[in-house]
């Protein structure tokens, strides 16, 4: 079973900008995140895991916190990207290869995955580098 197109938008504008759905959904009336965490990772997370599962340990590495607003994420033609690049600590120590990314609930810990997928290409990661997702980069709702 398939979403239809419009409600596919209005769902990851409710995810990535707090926009509610009419009659539908709202954003949490008490405390709605404000934002949300980007995550690396060495391996696919899988379904069943959290931002914590083959997540990089490279030394200074720390998730980013990406505003759920407009000014933190485009949603666009059923599909949202980065406002801006999200760029990650500089690696002081370690060397790893990030494969895949996830967008979720929580700074650190076992935070729950709202959407992940592969990094093309891949993000090598040693002393000195910076790793980045670009603007260029798209979740795709289908």
């Amino acid at each position: 079973m398939s979403k239809g197109n419009t409600f596919e938008n209005d769902l990851l504008k409710l995810i990535f900008n707090g926009d509610a759905i009419a009659n539908l959904a709202d954003d949490a009336g008490t405390s709605p995140l404000s934002d949300l965490y980007v995550s690396l990772h060495t391996a696919d997370p899988g379904e069943a895991g959290n931002q914590e599962t083959n997540e990089c340990a490279y030394t200074s590495y720390d998730r980013v916190a990406v505003a759920r607003s407009t000014g933190g994420w485009i949603v666009t033609g059923n599909s949202v990207s980065p406002v801006a690049d999200i760029d990650f600590p500089q690696a002081t120590g370690g060397t790893e290869t990030a494969t895949h990314f996830a967008v979720g609930t929580a700074a650190s810990g076992a935070g729950k995955v709202l959407y992940k997928g592969a990094i093309t290409p891949n993000i090598s990661i040693s002393n000195g580098v910076i790793p980045r997702i670009g603007t260029g980069s798209t979740i795709t709702e289908d």
